[in-house]
This record gives structure tokens, sequence and C-alpha cells, in this order.
């Protein structure tokens, strides 16, 4: 997307509100042939209501049938094309958390993990440990770890996410994950991807070295994985682009950190969906763009927890009444990426999108869900990159274009 286009045409007297609703992982599949997914199994009157003075739509997050990363998706959703502006997890990890980042760190983000005595990863998260024992194996490493010539920092993220932060003289985050993504495999070694990397990679094995031995006899987070490995980019703000004053309000450091590298101003860290809501009330006035997200949609997907994703959608269907009171000119609903329980991971699958707006011209379905979305205005399969000038365009942001 070509943002000059935009710039001229930005209504800067216009102080409309947008609410950016995202569930992450919404789009799912039917467990079974016939069935519903869990947006469709989930009664969530609150939703539905809307929907019907609403446009709808599928975005897909990335071209091609590719089955996007969180940061990426994200990052489409914000009208960056994430194929153009591409970052590894590191970085977005590292700000979330809050870590002062400095030009020349890489950063990755990683998960403690479980292996068997071959080394075979068994459970990616480690049985999804408490935060305070990831805060504590991450105490261990940077405690025991020493690798000449470059600083080892660890700060955990959240439950068995850490970030791995390398400081010193010439690196590069051109280096290949350690993390397969998946259980049954082993981790793979770091390699250099060019070869002023290859310093960089050399600390990274002998850190994954020396971690192993160190935790061979914890449990159940008895081993670790990388990923992500990336440096502070520059790029343009998101406020700039788009001429609006954007807070985020989330609850996990990577959506803060995805926030926070494209300038949104983030708040502190809410400890619950219903706190998320009472921050967004509470800074109501500050601000005229809101992200809004929501986590657990996408962690029980990936646990394959059909129900559970149901009820957290239910959940924040009993939610969105407060945010209808507030009278947003544009809200907007919707998923960065698909996480159906039946796959237990992210996919390639369409994202349910909504647009309420008091300016759109309803397409008068009455039900928010995967197939009604596909049979939308806005289009079974439009780009995510469109969603901010679409959402724009109902807020009466923007001028014409053209003579």
């Amino acid at each position: 997307m070509d943002f000059d286009v935009f710039k001229p045409l930005l209504k800067e007297d216009q102080k409309s509100k947008i609410v950016l609703l995202v569930m992450d992982g919404l789009g799912g599949l039917p467990m079974t042939e016939g069935g519903k997914t869990e947006l469709e199994s989930a009664v969530k009157p609150n939703m539905d209501a809307p929907a019907a003075k609403s446009v709808l739509g599928a975005h897909h997050p990335l071209p091609f049938g590719l089955t996007p990363g969180s940061g990426a998706a994200h990052l489409g959703l914000f009208g960056f094309d994430p194929i153009k502006y591409e970052i590894g997890r590191g970085v977005l990890s590292a700000l979330g958390v809050d870590f002062d980042l400095q030009k020349g760190d890489v950063a990755a983000r990683g998960n403690f993990c479980t292996v068997d005595s071959e080394g075979v990863i068994t459970d990616r998260r480690a049985g999804r440990i408490p935060t305070e024992v990831g805060e504590e194996l991450c105490r261990k490493l940077v405690e025991k770890v020493r690798i000449p010539g470059v600083e080892v920092i660890l700060q955990v993220e959240k439950e068995y996410r850490f970030v791995f932060i390398l400081r010193g003289e010439g690196l590069s985050g051109e280096v290949s994950d350690t993390d397969p993504q998946a259980v049954g495999k082993k981790a793979h070694i770091a390699k250099a991807a060019v070869p002023q990397a290859e310093k960089t990679a050399e600390f990274i094995r002998e850190f994954v070295r020396q971690g192993n031995e160190i935790l061979a006899a914890e449990h159940p987070a008895n081993s670790f994985v990388l990923r992500g490995f990336a440096q502070l980019p520059k790029w343009p703000t998101f406020g700039e682009i788009w001429g609006v004053n954007p807070v985020a309000i989330a609850m996990y450091p990577m959506y803060r950190g995805v926030a926070k590298v494209v300038g949104m101003t983030v708040l502190e860290a809410a400890a619950s969906m219903d706190e998320e809501i009472t921050m967004l009330e509470q800074n109501w006035e500050k601000h005229d763009f809101f992200f809004v997200h929501i986590k657990k949609t996408d962690s029980y997907g990936e646990d394959g927890n059909f129900d559970a994703k149901v009820h957290i959608i239910e959940e924040v269907d009993a939610l969105l009444p407060r945010i209808l009171a507030l009278d947003p000119d544009v809200l907007i609903i919707t998923g960065d990426h698909s996480t159906p329980a039946k796959l237990r991971a992210h996919s390639w699958h369409p994202v349910p999108t909504m647009i309420y707006s008091k300016n759109c011209l309803p397409d008068g379905l009455t039900t928010y869900g995967e197939r009604t979305c596909a049979k939308g205005s806005l289009g079974s399969r439009f780009e995510a990159t469109d969603l901010m000038p679409y959402a724009l365009a109902h807020a009466l942001r923007l001028e014409k274009f053209g003579a």
C-alpha cells in the first residue's frame, strides 16, 4: 500500500472515533463435517445485533494462502504490508515487555519446552508453566551461562514465553530459528543467513548448548527454542500514516510490542478482559483510535479446546454493550488470523470482519460468523491492509480523491 496516496486526503479537523476490537485467532472450522465453527456456535446476541446494521466480509492477512504469524497479521490490520514490513518476533516481544531495546541489539522470542531423552520436543509450551516459574528459569540461565564477547539478557514475557537479547558489537538478526514450531521434532541449529551473521549464530549456538545443560534436570521445562531473531527497524508511525492519535490496550507483551513498533501509545498491561474495557472507557476522551486486543481466543484454538474458545467469544460478547455505550463512530470486530481448534494452529483461512458504523450501507446479514461474513459486501477474501482505509472512510476522515 502506498501511504503517500492517503496523506493529502486526511481530514485533520475530523475527530471521529474508531475502535478496532481484535479477537486473536478468531476464525475457526467445524470439528465435524456439517457442523459450526467456534464463532458460529457461540451465543453472542450483542455481536449479532450490530451485524445486521454493518458491512461484513472476511480478510486474508497474507496473500497466496500463506499462514501468518501474529506480528505479520497485526501489521496487516494496521495497514502495513506484512511482506514489505517484515519483522522478527523478538523485537515485538522485547518492546512488549517494555525492554529498552537498543540499536544493534538482537532479540528473539523464546519458548520453554519439554523434550524427551532424544531431544525430541513433546510440548512446545512446557505445560504452560506459570510466569513465576519462567522468571526463575530465566534468572538461572542468566546467572550460569557465560559467553565471552557478548552480553545475554533474558526477560520473562508470560507463562512459558521469554525474550532473549544479545548485546554486543557487530551483531546481526539474520539468523535462522531454532524453533521448529511443531512437536515430534528436534530443535533446529541456528544458522547464519548471511556471512556477517556467522558470529551472532555462533553466540546463539553456544547459548543453546549451555542452556540445555543447565535445564536438563528441570521438569517440565527442560529445554527451550528461539525464533524471530531481529533488530529494531525504523518505520513510519501509525499516527502519521492515518492521521489519528492511537492507543493500544492489550494484556500480552507481543501485541503491546507490535503496537509500539508502529508508534502507538501503549497502556499498562491489563489483568483481564473486563479491565481492558475499563481502560478503554477511562481513556475515551484522550484518543481517537483504540486497538483492543483479546488473546484467549487464540490460546484455546492452539490448545484444540473448541468449547473454551466458544466461551471466550461469549465473554467478549457480554462486554460489547460497554463498548457500544461509548458510541464509537466506527467499530471493527475481527481477528488477526484464524486459529481453528480443529487444527490446533494458525491457519490461512479468511478472518470474519464486521464494520459497524452509522455511515455504512448494511448488508442485512443477521449473524456474525464465517459463512455470513463470506457473503458480505466487503468480500470473502479482501486484503487485511484495506481495513484501515475502510475504517477512515466510514469515520468520514478522508477527502475525495482526484478532480
